[in-house]
């Protein structure tokens, strides 16, 4: 995983630079922005997928962009910026096709091995400054395997990456440096508690959880709001003990598996425990978008507990 996890910080250092040099520091505008999120996505995709091209060249991938996106919606004037990003965190000249060829790579191919990159995750709070993350997760038969996550927003942007091997999940800087294992915490005393949502509202049924919460006698628990995959990360080093992600009434929605392995990798790895609303698997084996209508994931300490708590909350 060595050479995905340093392209998973080449990646994130991208995205910074992307803040740094075009996005319009007004909170009131920067809602309305979608070019730095078009210039980070493709950009932080393709050092991924540059990776995996060279490291394990008959994998598969699955991912948000596209060469054929790339070339049809992004104007020159993006299309020269990601370039010439690319070509200063790479330290080489890079052109357009070898761009292109990285986007594309392993895509609609069967393989045993099938790589889930989500270049931004958190788009929202990428424009916002919040928290956003860069995610890598390894799909083995149809399994969850491995997961990475750069998360430049934990602990009040101190950052940190988060990343699986041999079983175990790690926490190590962001820049550089080597990780030190961490694990689910062992925190069971409702007064110690602590519960991560979304922080946006369409995400996710916030009344719901709210509910579960209160009928699973968690209702006065702390409670953290942030964007991306980086609440699987709490709950996967012990900063956070519950995060459930119930759908709104009358959502239809479909999870993309993007948002989810390289989580759901963090977390299994450090001992938590992960499970449909039902307390069933969740299935990554039927191509970009889960069958689940939604998750629990925790430290297991009260997990059947939340389960049925959540059961009661969708009945009615």
């Amino acid at each position: 995983m060595q050479a995905i996890i340093a392209a998973a910080r080449d990646a994130a250092k991208l995205c910074q630079l992307v803040q740094e040099k075009y996005l319009v520091a007004s909170a009131k505008s920067s809602g309305a922005q979608t070019e730095p999120v078009t210039i980070a996505d493709y950009g932080s995709q393709a050092i991924i997928c540059r990776a995996l091209q060279a490291h394990y060249p008959r994998d598969a991938v699955v991912a948000e962009e596209s060469g054929e996106q790339f070339l049809q919606l992004v104007t020159p004037e993006q299309r020269a910026q990601v370039l010439s990003l690319l070509t200063q965190i790479l330290g080489e000249p890079v052109s357009e096709a070898e761009l292109v060829a990285w986007l594309d790579f392993g895509v609609d191919r069967t393989a045993a091995c099938t790589w889930v990159i989500d270049p931004i995750d958190g788009t929202k709070g990428f424009l916002a400054r919040r928290h956003y993350v860069v995610a890598v997760g390894l799909l083995r038969a149809g399994q969850v395997s491995e997961g990475i996550v750069a998360a430049p927003g934990y602990k009040a942007g101190a950052g940190a990456l988060f990343y699986t091997r041999d079983g175990a999940t790690y926490r190590a800087p962001l820049a550089a440096g080597d990780g030190h294992k961490v694990t689910v915490s062992q925190r069971h005393k409702v007064e110690d508690y602590v519960a991560v949502q979304s922080y946006e509202r369409y995400h996710a049924s916030k009344s719901r959880m709210g509910r579960a919460r209160d009928y699973a006698g968690l209702g006065n628990v702390k409670l953290l709001e942030l964007d991306s995959m980086e609440k699987y990360a709490l709950v996967a080093c012990g900063d956070a003990d519950l995060y459930m992600r119930l759908p709104r009434e009358g959502s239809a929605y479909a999870h993309k598996i993007w948002d989810h392995v390289a989580g759901v990798a963090l977390v299994q790895n450090a001992g938590g425990t992960i499970t449909d609303l039902d307390g069933g698997p969740l299935d990554f084996s039927q191509g970009e978008t889960l069958p689940n209508a939604g998750l629990i994931a925790s430290n297991g300490a009260r997990h059947q507990q939340v389960v049925e708590a959540v059961q009661r909350v969708m009945a009615e």
